[in-house]
């Protein structure tokens, strides 16, 4: 298999199609939630993606298809006064899953976060996905994030 990662320009209709289809694919999964993209979401996602100012993606390619992704978004850490990335979306397709994509992604977009200066990776999990909170500790993400003494959560209040 030849693996390659590429930042993926969100003005290409392949690469575009490519992120959707990925995303939708792991949206179907039961560890996404087991319901693919809406027809509104997969219409909307891509140019959306373009007009948030702090987006990248990373895209993962296996012999010319697209079998990942990497949706982040540059944040900002006011306890260190410097940028940091959050990678929103971690996603491999079913049948490449355990093949070192998902390790090679969180690589790619390690170098991206230490070439725009950040100060860390941040993302979220949940608890049930075993297979990716094992990729993501054995990667160096641990908790506590902040280095408290304590565990932390990533809070989420949905907004209509």
């Amino acid at each position: 298999m030849q693996l390659r990662i590429l930042q993926a320009d969100l003005t290409d209709p392949l690469h575009a199609a490519a992120i959707v289809d990925v995303l939708d694919t792991y949206a179907s999964d039961p560890v996404g939630g087991g319901l693919p993209l809406s027809a509104d979401v997969r219409q909307r996602l891509v140019p959306a993606l373009h007009a948030h100012p702090t987006t990248l993606v990373l895209l993962a390619y296996a012999d010319e298809q697209a079998v990942g992704v990497a949706v982040c978004f540059v944040g900002f850490s006011t306890f260190q006064a410097r940028p940091l990335m959050n990678i929103h979306d971690l996603a491999v397709v079913p049948a490449q899953r355990g093949t070192g994509i998902g390790r090679a992604l969180l690589s790619a977009v390690e170098e991206q976060a230490r070439r725009r200066g950040c100060c860390k990776l941040t993302l979220e999990v949940l608890d049930s996905n075993h297979r990716a909170r094992h990729v993501y500790e054995q990667f160096g993400f641990s908790d506590p994030v902040l280095g408290a003494t304590a565990p932390t959560w990533f809070l989420g209040k949905v907004l209509d």
